[in-house]
Protein backbone atom coordinates (compact mmCIF):
# COMPACT_ATOMS: atom_id res chain seq x y z
CA UNK A 1 0.00 0.00 0.00
CA UNK A 2 1.14 3.38 -0.88
CA UNK A 3 2.30 5.36 1.88
CA UNK A 4 2.07 9.60 1.98
CA UNK A 5 5.63 9.61 2.65
CA UNK A 6 5.80 7.34 -0.44
CA UNK A 7 4.12 9.80 -2.53
CA UNK A 8 4.87 13.30 -1.02
CA UNK A 9 8.58 12.19 -0.36
CA UNK A 10 8.11 13.45 3.71
CA UNK A 11 5.85 11.82 6.42
CA UNK A 12 3.16 14.35 8.37
CA UNK A 13 5.07 16.17 11.60
CA UNK A 14 3.13 15.43 15.07
CA UNK A 15 3.67 18.62 16.69
CA UNK A 16 2.31 19.71 20.30
CA UNK A 17 2.56 23.81 18.47
CA UNK A 18 1.40 24.87 15.05
CA UNK A 19 5.20 25.59 13.93
CA UNK A 20 5.51 29.60 13.83
CA UNK A 21 6.89 29.92 10.14
CA UNK A 22 4.37 26.69 8.12
CA UNK A 23 5.32 26.84 4.28
CA UNK A 24 2.02 26.89 2.02
CA UNK A 25 1.31 23.41 1.61
CA UNK A 26 2.46 21.96 4.52
CA UNK A 27 0.75 19.91 6.58
CA UNK A 28 0.92 19.10 10.42
CA UNK A 29 -1.08 17.30 13.24
CA UNK A 30 -1.68 19.18 16.41
CA UNK A 31 -1.04 16.60 19.31
CA UNK A 32 -2.31 19.23 21.73
CA UNK A 33 -5.63 20.19 20.21
CA UNK A 34 -5.81 16.59 18.37
CA UNK A 35 -6.76 18.30 14.71
CA UNK A 36 -4.58 17.59 11.55
CA UNK A 37 -3.83 21.62 9.50
CA UNK A 38 -2.70 22.70 6.55
CA UNK A 39 -1.11 25.82 5.45
CA UNK A 40 -2.82 27.28 2.40
CA UNK A 41 -3.33 30.61 0.43
CA UNK A 42 -6.25 32.66 0.68
CA UNK A 43 -8.62 32.50 -2.50
CA UNK A 44 -10.29 35.65 -1.85
CA UNK A 45 -9.49 38.35 0.84
CA UNK A 46 -11.79 38.47 4.01
CA UNK A 47 -12.34 40.11 7.56
CA UNK A 48 -12.60 38.98 10.67
CA UNK A 49 -12.90 39.67 14.14
CA UNK A 50 -10.21 41.29 16.12
CA UNK A 51 -9.24 42.34 19.40
CA UNK A 52 -11.86 45.00 21.03
CA UNK A 53 -11.06 49.01 21.77
CA UNK A 54 -10.92 50.17 25.72
CA UNK A 55 -13.04 52.88 24.71
CA UNK A 56 -15.83 53.21 22.32
CA UNK A 57 -15.41 55.62 19.78
CA UNK A 58 -15.29 56.88 16.14
CA UNK A 59 -14.11 60.15 14.00
CA UNK A 60 -10.51 59.13 15.24
CA UNK A 61 -7.29 58.60 13.63
CA UNK A 62 -4.61 55.89 13.41
CA UNK A 63 -1.16 54.15 12.17
CA UNK A 64 0.72 51.49 12.03
CA UNK A 65 0.74 47.69 10.89
CA UNK A 66 -1.85 45.48 11.58
CA UNK A 67 0.08 43.99 14.44
CA UNK A 68 1.37 47.41 15.78
CA UNK A 69 -1.69 49.65 15.28
CA UNK A 70 -1.94 52.93 16.91
CA UNK A 71 -5.55 54.71 17.62
CA UNK A 72 -6.14 58.41 18.80
CA UNK A 73 -8.19 61.19 19.73
CA UNK A 74 -12.16 61.09 18.61
CA UNK A 75 -15.37 61.12 19.89
CA UNK A 76 -17.01 58.63 22.60
CA UNK A 77 -20.24 56.15 22.10
CA UNK A 78 -22.60 58.84 23.57
CA UNK A 79 -21.45 61.76 21.53
CA UNK A 80 -20.77 63.13 24.63
CA UNK A 81 -17.13 63.55 24.78
CA UNK A 82 -13.86 64.52 22.86
CA UNK A 83 -10.78 62.44 23.54
CA UNK A 84 -7.57 62.09 23.66
CA UNK A 85 -7.23 58.62 24.38
CA UNK A 86 -4.50 56.73 22.68
CA UNK A 87 -4.24 52.87 22.65
CA UNK A 88 -1.98 50.35 20.82
CA UNK A 89 -2.41 47.33 18.74
CA UNK A 90 -0.24 44.02 19.25
CA UNK A 91 -2.01 41.49 16.90
CA UNK A 92 -4.99 40.11 19.36
CA UNK A 93 -5.76 43.05 22.05
CA UNK A 94 -5.97 46.83 22.42
CA UNK A 95 -3.76 48.83 25.33
CA UNK A 96 -4.23 51.99 26.94
CA UNK A 97 -1.34 54.26 26.38
CA UNK A 98 -0.41 57.68 27.49
CA UNK A 99 -3.15 60.56 26.01
CA UNK A 100 -2.74 63.23 23.33
CA UNK A 101 -1.81 66.64 24.72
CA UNK A 102 -5.00 68.16 23.31
CA UNK A 103 -8.68 66.53 23.14
CA UNK A 104 -9.63 65.86 19.53
CA UNK A 105 -12.31 64.39 17.26
CA UNK A 106 -12.56 64.55 12.93
CA UNK A 107 -8.14 64.78 13.27
CA UNK A 108 -5.82 63.24 11.09
CA UNK A 109 -3.04 60.92 11.34
CA UNK A 110 -0.51 59.12 10.07
CA UNK A 111 2.85 56.96 10.95
CA UNK A 112 3.51 54.32 12.85
CA UNK A 113 2.89 52.60 16.86
CA UNK A 114 6.67 53.89 17.41
CA UNK A 115 6.19 56.96 15.57
CA UNK A 116 3.03 58.72 15.09
CA UNK A 117 1.61 62.01 14.15
CA UNK A 118 -1.69 63.56 14.96
CA UNK A 119 -2.70 66.92 13.14
CA UNK A 120 -5.96 69.09 13.10
CA UNK A 121 -9.24 68.22 14.12
CA UNK A 122 -12.14 69.65 15.98
CA UNK A 123 -11.54 70.72 19.95
CA UNK A 124 -14.16 70.65 22.29
CA UNK A 125 -16.54 73.46 23.38
CA UNK A 126 -16.08 76.45 21.55
CA UNK A 127 -15.41 73.71 18.51
CA UNK A 128 -12.76 76.00 17.03
CA UNK A 129 -10.98 73.65 14.07
CA UNK A 130 -7.32 72.84 15.16
CA UNK A 131 -3.90 73.36 13.31
CA UNK A 132 -2.17 71.83 16.47
CA UNK A 133 0.34 69.09 15.42
CA UNK A 134 1.62 65.80 17.90
CA UNK A 135 4.38 63.47 17.15
CA UNK A 136 4.16 59.79 19.09
CA UNK A 137 7.83 58.34 20.15
CA UNK A 138 6.22 54.97 21.31
CA UNK A 139 5.92 56.19 24.80
CA UNK A 140 3.98 59.73 25.00
CA UNK A 141 2.52 62.51 22.54
CA UNK A 142 5.16 65.68 22.18
CA UNK A 143 3.71 69.30 20.67
CA UNK A 144 5.40 70.25 17.52
CA UNK A 145 4.38 73.39 14.95
CA UNK A 146 0.95 74.04 13.68
CA UNK A 147 -0.32 73.33 10.41
CA UNK A 148 -0.56 76.51 7.99
CA UNK A 149 -4.06 76.08 7.99
CA UNK A 150 -6.11 74.57 10.34
CA UNK A 151 -8.79 71.81 9.13
CA UNK A 152 -11.17 69.18 10.37
CA UNK A 153 -12.61 66.32 8.50
CA UNK A 154 -9.52 65.89 6.33
CA UNK A 155 -6.84 63.10 5.28
CA UNK A 156 -3.42 62.05 5.87
CA UNK A 157 -0.37 59.94 4.60
CA UNK A 158 2.88 59.37 5.20
CA UNK A 159 4.93 59.12 7.87
CA UNK A 160 6.02 61.34 10.85
CA UNK A 161 9.18 62.74 9.16
CA UNK A 162 7.28 63.14 5.86
CA UNK A 163 3.64 63.80 5.96
CA UNK A 164 0.51 65.06 3.80
CA UNK A 165 -2.09 66.34 4.86
CA UNK A 166 -5.23 67.69 2.52
CA UNK A 167 -8.62 68.66 2.25
CA UNK A 168 -11.58 68.91 4.86
CA UNK A 169 -13.15 71.44 6.49
CA UNK A 170 -11.31 75.02 7.58
CA UNK A 171 -11.94 78.08 9.16
CA UNK A 172 -12.43 81.24 6.97
CA UNK A 173 -12.44 81.25 3.23
CA UNK A 174 -13.97 77.93 1.54
CA UNK A 175 -14.81 76.27 4.34
CA UNK A 176 -17.24 73.63 2.37
CA UNK A 177 -14.98 71.56 0.41
CA UNK A 178 -11.59 72.94 0.63
CA UNK A 179 -8.71 71.91 -1.91
CA UNK A 180 -5.84 72.68 0.79
CA UNK A 181 -3.07 70.49 0.66
CA UNK A 182 -0.10 70.45 3.32
CA UNK A 183 3.41 69.04 3.77
CA UNK A 184 5.21 68.13 7.00
CA UNK A 185 8.86 67.93 7.26
CA UNK A 186 9.56 66.55 10.76
CA UNK A 187 9.46 69.95 12.18
CA UNK A 188 7.05 71.90 10.28
CA UNK A 189 4.03 72.13 7.58
CA UNK A 190 4.55 74.50 3.71
CA UNK A 191 1.33 74.77 1.74
CA UNK A 192 1.54 72.77 -1.34
CA UNK A 193 -1.11 72.63 -4.48
CA UNK A 194 -4.35 71.99 -4.14
CA UNK A 195 -6.96 68.71 -5.08
CA UNK A 196 -8.70 69.45 -8.33
CA UNK A 197 -12.02 68.23 -6.48
CA UNK A 198 -12.52 70.28 -3.00
CA UNK A 199 -14.06 67.86 -0.45
CA UNK A 200 -14.33 66.57 3.09
CA UNK A 201 -15.11 63.63 5.03
CA UNK A 202 -12.83 61.96 2.30
CA UNK A 203 -10.01 58.85 2.80
CA UNK A 204 -6.57 59.25 2.30
CA UNK A 205 -3.50 56.76 2.39
CA UNK A 206 0.21 56.53 1.10
CA UNK A 207 3.14 58.61 1.33
CA UNK A 208 3.77 62.11 1.16
CA UNK A 209 5.59 61.68 -2.79
CA UNK A 210 2.71 59.29 -3.53
CA UNK A 211 -0.65 59.64 -2.16
CA UNK A 212 -4.45 59.12 -2.19
CA UNK A 213 -7.10 61.17 -1.96
CA UNK A 214 -10.96 59.09 -2.31
CA UNK A 215 -14.53 59.25 -1.49
CA UNK A 216 -16.04 62.34 0.75
CA UNK A 217 -18.88 65.02 0.64
CA UNK A 218 -21.64 64.66 -1.13
CA UNK A 219 -20.65 61.13 -1.75
CA UNK A 220 -17.93 61.87 -4.17
CA UNK A 221 -16.68 58.79 -6.68
CA UNK A 222 -13.17 60.58 -7.48
CA UNK A 223 -9.94 59.53 -7.04
CA UNK A 224 -6.89 61.57 -7.02
CA UNK A 225 -3.00 60.57 -6.94
CA UNK A 226 -0.54 62.80 -5.39
CA UNK A 227 3.17 62.92 -7.35
CA UNK A 228 4.77 65.06 -3.95
CA UNK A 229 3.79 68.53 -6.73
CA UNK A 230 1.03 67.90 -7.63
CA UNK A 231 -2.74 66.12 -7.72
CA UNK A 232 -3.76 64.09 -10.64
CA UNK A 233 -7.23 62.61 -11.07
CA UNK A 234 -7.30 59.23 -11.29
CA UNK A 235 -9.63 57.19 -14.62
CA UNK A 236 -10.51 54.62 -11.75
CA UNK A 237 -13.29 56.00 -9.44
CA UNK A 238 -15.04 54.35 -6.66
CA UNK A 239 -17.66 52.04 -7.09
CA UNK A 240 -19.89 53.48 -4.29
CA UNK A 241 -19.61 56.91 -3.79
CA UNK A 242 -19.24 57.94 0.13
CA UNK A 243 -17.80 60.10 2.45
CA UNK A 244 -16.80 59.40 6.26
CA UNK A 245 -14.86 56.46 5.05
CA UNK A 246 -11.31 54.82 6.04
CA UNK A 247 -8.40 53.86 3.82
CA UNK A 248 -4.98 52.52 4.27
CA UNK A 249 -2.45 51.40 1.76
CA UNK A 250 -0.52 52.55 -0.70
CA UNK A 251 -0.92 54.42 -4.25
CA UNK A 252 -0.45 51.33 -5.99
CA UNK A 253 -2.52 48.80 -3.21
CA UNK A 254 -5.08 50.39 -1.09
CA UNK A 255 -8.08 50.01 0.66
CA UNK A 256 -11.37 51.93 1.20
CA UNK A 257 -13.62 50.97 3.79
CA UNK A 258 -17.20 51.72 5.13
CA UNK A 259 -18.55 55.25 5.03
CA UNK A 260 -21.60 56.98 4.40
CA UNK A 261 -24.11 56.94 1.49
CA UNK A 262 -26.43 59.23 3.33
CA UNK A 263 -26.96 59.40 7.27
CA UNK A 264 -27.50 57.40 8.49
CA UNK A 265 -26.52 54.62 6.29
CA UNK A 266 -23.49 53.39 7.52
CA UNK A 267 -21.68 51.03 5.00
CA UNK A 268 -19.60 47.91 5.28
CA UNK A 269 -18.62 48.20 1.44
CA UNK A 270 -14.77 47.38 0.87
CA UNK A 271 -12.90 48.37 -2.20
CA UNK A 272 -9.45 47.81 -3.13
CA UNK A 273 -7.65 50.41 -5.49
CA UNK A 274 -4.61 48.60 -8.50
CA UNK A 275 -2.81 51.93 -9.25
CA UNK A 276 -6.06 52.40 -11.98
CA UNK A 277 -9.14 50.87 -10.35
CA UNK A 278 -10.64 49.98 -7.75
CA UNK A 279 -12.77 46.49 -6.99
CA UNK A 280 -15.35 45.70 -4.79
CA UNK A 281 -13.95 43.07 -2.39
CA UNK A 282 -15.34 41.60 1.08
CA UNK A 283 -17.63 43.79 3.18
CA UNK A 284 -16.97 44.77 6.97
CA UNK A 285 -19.05 42.66 9.21
CA UNK A 286 -20.13 45.93 10.64
CA UNK A 287 -21.68 48.51 8.72
CA UNK A 288 -19.61 51.55 10.03
CA UNK A 289 -18.80 55.40 9.53
CA UNK A 290 -15.61 57.15 10.71
CA UNK A 291 -13.92 54.15 11.06
CA UNK A 292 -9.91 54.15 10.99
CA UNK A 293 -7.65 51.98 8.42
CA UNK A 294 -4.47 50.87 9.56
CA UNK A 295 -2.32 48.50 7.90
CA UNK A 296 -2.04 47.38 4.13
CA UNK A 297 -4.08 45.72 1.60
CA UNK A 298 -2.73 41.89 2.83
CA UNK A 299 -3.39 42.64 6.14
CA UNK A 300 -5.01 45.44 7.58
CA UNK A 301 -7.49 47.19 10.71
CA UNK A 302 -10.93 48.68 10.37
CA UNK A 303 -10.68 50.22 14.18
CA UNK A 304 -13.90 51.85 15.80
CA UNK A 305 -16.01 54.42 14.07
CA UNK A 306 -19.78 54.99 14.12
CA UNK A 307 -22.71 52.22 13.54
CA UNK A 308 -25.26 51.86 16.05
CA UNK A 309 -23.91 52.68 18.58
CA UNK A 310 -20.50 53.66 17.93
CA UNK A 311 -18.22 50.09 18.20
CA UNK A 312 -15.58 49.21 19.99
CA UNK A 313 -14.87 46.72 17.99
CA UNK A 314 -12.02 45.95 15.20
CA UNK A 315 -11.93 44.05 12.61
CA UNK A 316 -8.69 42.36 10.69
CA UNK A 317 -8.16 41.95 6.94
CA UNK A 318 -6.65 39.07 5.08
CA UNK A 319 -6.00 39.72 2.08
CA UNK A 320 -6.34 37.26 -1.47
CA UNK A 321 -3.02 34.99 -1.84
CA UNK A 322 -2.04 35.40 2.08
CA UNK A 323 -1.49 31.69 3.15
CA UNK A 324 -3.20 31.16 6.74
CA UNK A 325 -3.47 28.07 8.68
CA UNK A 326 -6.74 25.84 8.27
CA UNK A 327 -7.96 22.87 10.24
CA UNK A 328 -8.69 19.90 8.15
CA UNK A 329 -12.14 18.27 9.09
CA UNK A 330 -12.73 14.86 8.46
CA UNK A 331 -15.53 12.54 9.15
Amino acid sequence: MATYKGIQGFSIQNLSADPSNPIEGQVWYNSTSNVWKVEEATTAGAWASGGALNTSRGRAAGGGTQTTGLYFGGLNEANTNVLAATEEYDGNSWTSVNSMNTQRQLLSGCGTQTAGLAFGGLEPAPFTNLAATEEYNGTSWVNSNNMVTSSRNGAGAGIQTAALAFAGTSDGANPLSPSITQEYNGSSWTSSNPLNTGRTSLAGLGTQTAGLAFGGQPNITATEEYDGTSWATSPGSLNTGRSELGGTGIQTAGLAIGGNTGAPTFQGVTEEYNGATWTTVAPLATGRGWASGIGNTTAALAVGGESAPAPTSTEEWTGAGVAVTKTITVS
